[in-house]
């Protein structure tokens, strides 16, 4: 039976079958094996990491460990707030700081993205408005119907718990509601570009 630890680009965390590219952390939210406790973040550093790394071996939802979160591709963990990590990572943990010219330590960008990403209290994704020419590749939008989509190229492309579905063409104008928090549109902005699955 799937665990509850497959993230949303919306930033729901979801049990299905479809586990994903990357593995994500945000400290311990399960209160027993296999079972999410209320809460969506431990810390501000929600990283993204590789699916295997040194040959480290870990068994998912370890008591009193953090709880493995996975997602579809990159382009997902963005949209719901992670960014790369600096240790399975490391050369695109560079990129993404080059990109954005942050220097060591990245606890200040941390604590920046977590507010820009994140409702507290409530455990909400934070999103915003902006006209829809303005956004780059690799950020998600969320369609009229309340679907998310990625914006790749001239396309909109539909995303749901399978996977992604066929592109629609890209409107030239209107405002959309953002997924991708704004720090994170800014890494795209200047460059930083994702591994997301091929569409």
């Amino acid at each position: 039976m799937p665990l509850q630890n497959r993230v949303q680009p919306t930033g729901e965390i979801v049990a299905i079958p479809q586990r994903g590219r990357f593995m994500g952390n945000r400290g311990i939210l399960h209160i027993e094996q296999g079972k999410l406790g209320p809460a969506r973040w431990r810390h501000k550093a929600w990283v993204c990491c590789v699916l295997s790394f040194k040959g480290r071996k870990r068994a998912v939802m370890t008591p009193g460990s953090y709880t493995e979160l996975f997602f579809f591709d990159e382009a997902v963990a963005l949209a719901a707030g992670h960014r790369p990590c600096a240790e399975c990572r490391r050369a695109d943990y560079n990129r993404f700081c080059a990109a954005l010219e942050i220097t060591p330590p990245i606890s200040a960008f941390d604590a920046d993205l977590h507010k820009a990403r994140a409702i507290p209290r409530i455990y909400g994704q934070r999103r915003h408005t902006t006209p829809l020419q303005n956004l780059p590749e690799g950020a998600f939008i969320l369609s009229d119907t309340g679907n998310p989509q990625l914006v790749l190229r001239d396309r909109l492309v539909p995303f749901s718990q399978q996977g992604y579905g066929p592109g629609v063409t890209r409107p030239k104008r209107g405002d959309v509601t953002v997924l991708t928090p704004p720090p994170l549109i800014a890494a795209l902005n200047a460059g930083y570009v994702p591994a997301h699955a091929a569409v």
